[in-house]
């Protein structure tokens, strides 16, 4: 990876839909390199995807993180297991320190909350809990403050 690569990233990252005619303006090569370039960033993984941002407010939705302590017995790699079959869980990442993950849900209620999270409790593998409502967030990629 070049510098070049890494700038069509930034590029990318701020706006998936950005064209590949428009990229190529801004990194000073012609569109076909460009477009190869991308290509084999998605062949080898560097990018894995796109997405779009959704403004849960905007969809009726609230979004919640929930802390997630493990019993002894289980590895940090079995959360997968633990959270493939709720839907409602997007990401979740394993951490250093105490809690050992953090949980991105996204629900339509409280009420719906309380179940995904009872949901993960009733595994055996969880010990503990802790949710935290998202009241208002920030991303980088629109740059705008959002009120659920």
């Amino acid at each position: 990876m070049d510098l070049v690569d890494e700038e069509i990233l930034s590029i990318l990252t701020a706006n998936a839909r950005t064209p590949i005619s428009e990229i190529a303006r801004r990194v000073n090569l012609s569109a076909a390199p460009v477009a190869r370039r991308v290509e084999r960033l998605e062949r080898s993984g560097t990018i894995r995807g796109y997405v779009a941002v959704v403004d849960q407010g905007r969809a009726n939705q609230l979004e919640a993180f929930t802390e997630i302590r493990l019993t002894g017995a289980t590895d940090t790699s079995e959360l997968r297991d633990i959270v493939k079959d709720i839907p409602e869980v997007q990401q979740f990442f394993t951490i250093a320190g105490d809690p050992d993950a953090l949980v991105r849900i996204v629900v339509s209620d409280v009420d719906h909350l309380q179940r995904v999270v009872n949901a993960m409790r009733r595994t055996g593998k969880v010990t503990g809990t802790k949710t935290l409502i998202v009241m208002n967030s920030w991303d980088r990629r629109s740059q705008d403050m959002v009120d659920p």
